[in-house]
C-alpha cells in the first residue's frame, strides 16, 4: 500500500487492493496511520482471503485418495493442532509488550499492539487448516487423534524476545508453506490439492506478516538484527529444526509442542522436505527483516557470530 486510509468521502473506492504493510514502521512514524487504520487494514486483507472449510472439504472426491494421500493429511492434522497455542501466545505476548515499551517508545508499543490485534486473523486461519485436515482424517476413519494427543499439542509457548518470537514465527510458516506447497504437487484429487495449495498460500501470507511486524522492531531501533540471525541458526545449523523430526537429536521439551518434531515418517510414504527452497526463503526472510544479506547457512553462522561479536 502506498497511501494511508483517507477520511474524505468516497476514500473506500480510493484505498486500492488489500496488501500487508510491507514498511509498518514508516507506516506509522511517517504518514501517521493509527492503530484503528492498521487493524482496519488487516481487516480487509482477511475479508479478501476468507474460504470455507466445508466448501473445500465438499470439493474433495474420497474415493481417488490413496494411502499416500491419507499419510499427508493425517501429518497435517496433527501439525495444525499447535498452532492455536502459537497464536494465543502471540497475542499475550504482543499486549505485555505494548505496556512495556508505551511510555518508552510508543511506536514500538503501537507495532506491538497491531502485532497483537493482527493475531486473531492468523488464529481463525489456522483454525480452517486444522479443522480441515482432521475432518478428512475423521472421514477417511484414519488413525483417531486422541484427547491426551490434543491436549499435548495445545500447551502453550513460553515467551522469548519479540524479535526473536516473530523470526521463528516466520521461518516455521516457510517450512509450513514448502511442505504444503510440495503435497499440492504429489497428491492426484484435483479438490485436495486445491485445499494444499490454500493453505500453502495462507501460510506464505502469514510468514510475510511475520516478516513485517520483525522489520519494524529492527527498523524501530529498539531490537538488534543479531536475534534474528540467532533464531535462523538454529533452523539452518547442522542437525538444525529445519530438518524436522527427520535430524538426529530432538530435542525432548517439557513446555511446548513444536509441530516440525511431530511428523511421522512412516515406510514405503514420502513427507516433503525441499530443504535447498527452504533455506533460500529463510535467507530472502533475514534480508528483509534485518537488510542483511546471506547466501548460505555458512554465512548465517558467520553473520550471527559476527553481530554478537564473536
Amino acid at each position: 500500500m502506498e497511501d494511508g486510509p483517507s477520511s474524505t468521502p468516497g476514500a473506500q473506492e480510493q484505498e486500492g487492493r488489500p496488501a500487508i504493510m510491507a514498511e509498518l514502521y514508516e507506516a506509522i512514524t511517517q504518514r501517521g496511520l493509527s492503530l484503528v487504520d492498521l487493524a482496519w487494514e488487516q481487516q480487509r486483507l482477511h475479508e479478501s482471503r476468507r474460504w470455507s472449510v466445508m466448501e473445500m472439504l465438499a470439493a474433495v472426491d474420497f474415493e481417488r485418495l490413496g494411502e499416500a494421500d491419507r499419510h499427508l493429511v493425517w501429518n497435517a492434522g496433527r501439525a495444525e493442532l499447535t498452532t492455536k497455542p502459537g497464536a494465543d501466545r502471540l497475542e499475550r505476548l504482543a499486549d505485555a509488550e505494548c505496556r512495556r515499551w508505551q511510555e518508552k517508545d510508543p511506536t514500538v508499543a503501537a507495532i506491538m499492539q497491531a502485532c497483537g490485534t493482527w493475531s486473531r486473523y492468523w488464529n481463525e486461519e489456522e483454525a480452517h487448516h486444522e479443522t480441515a485436515f482432521n475432518r478428512l482424517s475423521t472421514v477417511m476413519r484414519l488413525e483417531p487423534i486422541t484427547d491426551a494427543t490434543f491436549i499435548e499439542f495445545r500447551k502453550v509457548f513460553p515467551d522469548d524476545d519479540m524479535l526473536r518470537t516473530l523470526t521463528l514465527l516466520a521461518i516455521s510458516e516457510v517450512v509450513a508453506a514448502v511442505d504444503y506447497g510440495q503435497c499440492s504437487q504429489r497428491v492426484e484429487d484435483p479438490g485436495l490439492r486445491a485445499l494444499f495449495k490454500q493453505v500453502a498460500a495462507d501460510e506464505i501470507q502469514h510468514m510475510n506478516y511475520f516478516i513485517a511486524f520483525a522489520k519494524a522492531l529492527v527498523d524501530s531501533g529498539g531490537y538488534q538484527a543479531k536475534e534474528a540471525f540467532a533464531v535462523a541458526h538454529l533452523f539452518l545449523r547442522d542437525g538444525g529444526e529445519v530438518h524436522g523430526s527427520k535430524r538426529e537429536r530432538v530435542e525432548s521439551r517439557d513446555t511446548h509442542v513444536n509441530w516440525w518434531d511431530q511428523l511421522e515418517h512412516r515406510d514405503g510414504f514420502e513427507v516433503p522436505e525441499s530443504l535447498r527452497k527452504k533455506e533460500q526463503l529463510i535467507f530472502h526472510a533475514l534480508k528483509r527483516i534485518t537488510g542483511i544479506t546471506v547466501t548460505s547457512r555458512e554465512s548465517v553462522e558467520d553473520t550471527w557470530m559476527d553481530l554478537v561479536g564473536c
